[in-house]
């Protein structure tokens, strides 16, 4: 394939890092970015990324395993720093052979990172610009920075103005732009101001090799921007990153679950981090019953605010091939003005 000679210009170093033919990553998403999707995304050319949620070590070993069964193209493996095996689990990575790790959720302990770095690349996510320079003297190899127009966890910042802080001032760095990304003409833009790639997760999420209930995908054909709405914090005392879903009766029952974990740690039942936990498992309960169950009225649906070009449940070859498309027609029409 050379249908992409400016992009692939832009987006060299992107190319390189992750060893795919475009510098276009997977968003990790629990219960949809498992073997099929993640070996589909690789195969057509972008960059799969499993995401391991709340895995035990011997399920994320088979995991991995069934993945690479299925492409020969590089893979990465997201893993969320607060998971209470998360040693455990970077061990799994190095014996499975894993070349890329993506941590989520926080800030990297430096445990993790020493762990990681003799076997595989680190990409860290930076919400902005004085944690992306912290992150790169700790060892990151590379970051994401996230838009608050993604889905499910997200910053404070919108991808427009994480760009322009972040981009000029670190431009030797190995930066992925993601967050609200659905068209091509948006890679376009951040690889001119520096990205040296992108990563999409909504996109893909009501793909034709998404495993997710067609009534999941059904509510992202049907969804607007706007339905895809941040979570709230119900009480300072239990910090909660925001979660970006479409508007449902499970996004009140979150509101319901904080109130109840806020009321049982300020009783003293329970101690922060575990809080802080057992919200995380919620949030995966409740994806789970959206994305396998096709509950799509009490689980959660965790849609990015590009959900709205989300109109048809399409092959994720056509997906890349679209995007790689606009993304080229864009710089040449700039290129040649």
């Amino acid at each position: 394939m050379s249908g992409s000679p400016h992009l692939d210009a832009l987006t060299a170093r992107g190319r390189a890092f992750l060893g795919s033919r475009h510098a276009i990553m997977a968003g990790a998403m629990t219960w949809v970015s498992e073997r099929t999707l993640v070996s589909a995304i690789s195969n057509a050319g972008g960059f799969g990324v499993l995401a391991c949620g709340g895995m035990p070590p011997e399920l994320l070993a088979a995991e991995i395993a069934a993945t690479a069964a299925l492409t020969d193209e590089p893979f990465g493996v997201n893993l969320i720093t607060m998971h209470p095996q998360l040693m455990q689990l970077i061990e799994t990575c190095r014996a499975s052979g894993v070349t890329h790790v993506v941590l989520a959720g926080g800030i990297p302990p430096g445990q993790a990172v020493e762990a990681i770095k003799p076997f595989a690349k680190l990409i860290a996510f930076a919400p902005n610009f004085a944690l992306a320079r912290k992150l790169l003297r700790s060892g990151a190899d590379a970051l994401i920075i996230e838009g608050s127009e993604a889905g499910g966890h997200i910053g404070p910042v919108s991808l427009a103005v994480l760009a322009q802080e972040i981009l000029p001032a670190l431009p030797d760095a190995i930066i992925f732009a993601a967050g609200g990304i659905g068209r091509g003409e948006a890679i376009a833009a951040f690889a001119e101001m520096g990205a040296a790639g992108v990563q999409l997760g909504t996109r893909f999420a009501a793909s034709a090799e998404s495993i997710a209930h067609p009534a999941f995908k059904k509510a992202f054909l049907r969804a607007s921007a706007r339905d895809a709405v941040a979570s709230v914090q119900f009480d300072p005392r239990l910090p909660v990153i925001p979660v970006r879903a479409l508007k449902n009766a499970g996004t009140e029952a979150f509101m319901q679950k904080q109130r109840e974990v806020a009321a049982r740690l300020e009783a003293g039942e329970v101690a922060l981090p575990m809080a802080q936990l057992e919200i995380e498992h919620y949030w995966a309960g409740a994806l789970r019953r959206a994305v396998i169950d096709g509950d799509i009225e009490s689980g959660s649906l965790m849609a990015g605010q590009s959900v709205g070009m989300v109109t048809a449940e399409e092959p994720v070859a056509s997906i890349i091939d679209s995007l790689v498309a606009e993304a080229e027609a864009a710089i040449s029409r700039r290129q040649a003005a």
